[in-house]
């Protein structure tokens, strides 16, 4: 694999990098990347080949799609990037902790159509471009009703304003809800899912990934080097003050947990018979995984990235893929046991059978 071993996102004609380019560092912040920086990663993943470039409208409170827009104008790029955004998070409140004390304008924030068509406006105008070609929900509400989600995706997809749309963090039924409706009533639907996906978090498999599967959405792994742990750095011992995880974080302590850290020693086993870096076996097995379209890599250093770019040429035997499928299962949920090979083979009279796409 290579990073021109281009792909369509899900059931579409939408052609993506098999690396995203994610940009939620470029900008002010305790972990970000100055201008300077960001103009280097972002010219780096350009001339390796990559198309992909994914910003937020809450990253850097917008600055990462001015920044993101500037570097598209400079570069002359506009019809060769797909340029992704999102909307959903109010503009009030923080992303890491998604509260909001007090205050602020509801309809600065959601999924409703008012904040729609705000939100979008204003990154088309960080952005300095007419269109997006791919705009995410970034996260589901819990309360606009997915008919309303559709019609109004579905409508500014018919304007020109966007040309796809996907979901981020959100359950599987909604996407699969939104899916059939688009289907019936025949409108644009979704194209693709925004998760977390990694190897030590890969719960989404039970309901989120066969609902991709029967409704034609790509899987988009964030997070897949789980905020930095599986790239070796952190130690079981001691996890103070080596990283992202050590201080505030979405994350909290959720990753120093004993099954992850067996999960990384097999890992580490593999990156030593391939003598490559843990994190490029990390990323490689993610690209590996059936039904993941493009992969979403951050950088706050051009070495992030071209080590996160070498990852598209680590090719994992099938018994490497073997063990760290093993040594990462998920625990067994109601979803994933309904379709376990004991139970198949009650159903087909002792016969394995594979079902389509799996």
């Amino acid at each position: 694999m290579s990073m021109t071993d281009f792909r369509t996102l899900g059931r579409s004609g939408l052609v993506v990098s098999p690396l995203a380019l994610g940009t939620m560092t470029f900008g002010p912040g305790g972990w970000n990347a100055d201008e300077a920086t960001s103009r280097a990663i972002f010219d780096v993943y350009r001339d390796a080949g990559g198309n992909f470039i994914d910003t937020a409208d809450i990253y850097s409170g917008g600055e990462s799609e001015t920044l993101v827009g500037r570097f598209i104008a400079d570069s002359r790029a506009r019809d060769e990037v797909v340029l992704s955004t999102k909307f959903a998070f109010n503009g009030s409140a923080s992303p890491l902790t998604a509260t909001q004390a007090g205050g602020g304008n509801p309809n600065a924030g959601g999924a409703g159509a008012k904040n729609i068509h705000r939100a979008l406006d204003a990154s088309l105008k960080r952005l300095g471009t007419d269109y997006i070609d791919l705009y995410w929900m970034h996260i589901w509400d819990g309360v606009t009703p997915v008919e309303e989600i559709v019609q109004t995706l579905g409508d500014l997809v018919r304007a020109g304003k966007i040309r796809y749309y996907g979901f981020s963090d959100m359950p599987a039924w909604m996407a699969m809800k939104a899916a059939t409706i688009a289907s019936e009533r025949r409108v644009p639907g979704p194209i693709a899912m925004q998760l977390e996906y990694s190897l030590v978090a890969r719960d989404v498999e039970s309901e989120h990934f066969p609902a991709a599967r029967e409704a034609g959405m790509a899987v988009m792994p964030w997070s897949p080097l789980a905020g930095g742990f599986l790239s070796g750095k952190y130690k079981r011992d001691d996890t103070s003050g080596t990283g992202r995880l050590s201080g505030a974080n979405p994350f909290g302590n959720s990753k120093f947990v004993d099954r992850n850290w067996d999960i990384l020693g097999e890992l580490k086993a593999v990156a030593a018979e391939l003598d490559r870096p843990v994190a490029q076996v990390a990323l490689a097995w993610t690209l590996a995984r059936p039904g993941v379209g493009s992969t979403l890599v951050g950088a706050s250093k051009v070495s992030q990235l071209e080590s996160n770019i070498a990852a598209t040429d680590v090719d994992l035997s099938i018994e490497q893929m073997r063990r760290l499928n093993d040594v990462s299962v998920p625990a067994a949920t109601f979803s994933s046991s309904l379709t376990a090979p004991a139970i198949r083979r009650m159903v087909f009279g002792g016969q394995d059978v594979i079902g389509w796409g799996e």
